[in-house]
């Protein structure tokens, strides 16, 4: 069921659609390295090879799963070969690009710095997270999003029509829901789900298929669909919702869920320090300690008994205070810095290491904090354009509160507090 051109690819019109980023880029045929991050069943594999079908280029693939660096050094080289007899530059594609060690992905730099090959990533994981910033550097990231309900209906329908299997179980749809809702956008889940169905067709016997038909086969046969991680995104979406709720039982629950369904402990871990900071921050500083002394923890003591080191940082979670202000902070800043652009820095706050610059007044009338009573002066350290913008309002917790009110009285000239 992949497609065989763009024209029958389903989904990601922004980035393929008439006119968009990635199609156009396509059409040129100057096509960057870049990786491909969204959920599981996306089309992030499919999308990889009709781009190197559409423009004629010798494709490469590894799955990050079971390559190592020989793995990679060899489809280099096989890429050299082509380039230097074909003239045409290779495609590598990485599928769960975000598995490969610090070293793996040294491997590739060299390649796609000189353009030996125009790297493709796939990733269900963030890249600024999973892959180093000197490979990220040298890539453009493209965001996919789920498929959706018309494209899933639209994908069961070509299925229904196209492929020769199903086709020959003769299908009613009478509901598409309980379909839709089990795959969660993944078009893969779809499609063996929908297979699962055709399989179950009695000979002579008219097949509807009903919701509640499609749900106890589902049940039946949940272990088919359950074995990775990767599958899991629903479950790990209650997990961080459950904590930012403040919910410990529904947290442990889904926990539980993860770690029976064989997920992996690390990238557990790894969401609670996120949320630790965009979600409990400031109002429990402590809460960000001890979910990255979760993560040293379990590394050094593994399963089974990760599960309780988790169990207590979820729970800890849970019940912490919240407040999302360093979160909204930096999110202003970059807002603030989006519109303004680069302002110069006042120049009493630039460094001034040469004779050139002292005699430019760069460093000149700072006052050292530590010269003042209490360690503090109030003087402008952010641009004149800017000055007196508030990018950090407090959070409504005890502990913010005192924050607030010493804000108020250090910056009583500058910031409303």
């Amino acid at each position: 069921m992949r497609p065989q051109t763009l024209a029958e690819y389903v989904g990601q019109q922004h980035l393929v659609g008439e006119g968009a980023v990635l199609r156009q880029a396509i059409e040129s045929g100057r096509l960057p390295s870049f990786i491909l991050w969204g959920p599981p069943g996306v089309g992030k594999t499919t999308l990889a090879q009709l781009i190197a079908t559409m423009l004629n280029k010798p494709f490469f693939q590894l799955s990050a799963i079971n390559s190592g660096v020989k793995d990679i050094r060899e489809a280099i080289e096989s890429a050299e070969k082509q380039t230097l007899f074909q003239q045409k530059g290779a495609i590598l594609f990485i599928d769960e690009i975000h598995r490969f060690s610090k070293s793996q992905q040294d491997a590739l730099l060299g390649a796609v710095e000189k353009g030996v090959v125009t790297l493709i990533g796939a990733t269900t994981e963030n890249p600024s997270f999973e892959v180093i910033p000197a490979l990220l550097s040298r890539c453009q990231v493209y965001v996919l999003q789920h498929l959706s309900k018309d494209e899933l209906v639209g994908l069961v329908q070509r299925a229904l029509l196209d492929d020769e299997q199903i086709k020959a179980a003769d299908i009613e749809m009478v509901e598409y829901d309980a379909l839709l809702l089990y795959s969660g956008g993944d078009a893969r889940r779809l499609l063996n789900a929908l297979e699962l169905i055709a399989n179950y067709r009695k000979p002579g016997e008219p097949f509807r298929v009903t919701n509640e038909l499609v749900r106890e086969l589902i049940q039946q046969n949940a272990a088919l669909y359950d074995k990775t991680g990767e599958q899991h995104y629903d479950i790990i979406s209650a997990f961080i919702k459950s904590m930012r709720g403040s919910d410990p039982n529904a947290a442990v629950y889904w926990l539980a869920r993860m770690l029976d369904g064989g997920e992996d402990i690390e990238f557990i871990a790894r969401r609670m320090v996120i949320l630790a900071a965009e979600d409990v921050g400031l109002a429990n500083p402590n809460a960000l300690l001890l979910a990255t002394t979760t993560m040293d923890a379990i590394r050094m003591i593994g399963m089974p008994e990760a599960r309780i080191i988790l169990s207590q940082c979820a729970i800890y979670l849970a019940t912490s205070p919240k407040s999302n202000s360093a979160y909204m902070a930096i999110e202003n800043a970059g807002a603030l810095v989006r519109q303004t652009g680069s302002l110069p820095v006042p120049l009493h706050l630039r460094n001034a290491p040469t004779k050139l610059m002292k005699e430019l007044n760069y460093g000149s009338g700072y006052q050292y904090a530590h010269d003042f009573a209490g360690n503090f002066v109030q003087q402008d350290n952010l641009p004149a354009e800017i000055d007196g913008k508030i990018l950090y309002e407090p959070g409504a917790n005890p502990a913010e509160e005192k924050t607030r009110q010493k804000l108020r009285e250090d910056w009583k000239r500058k910031y409303d507090y």
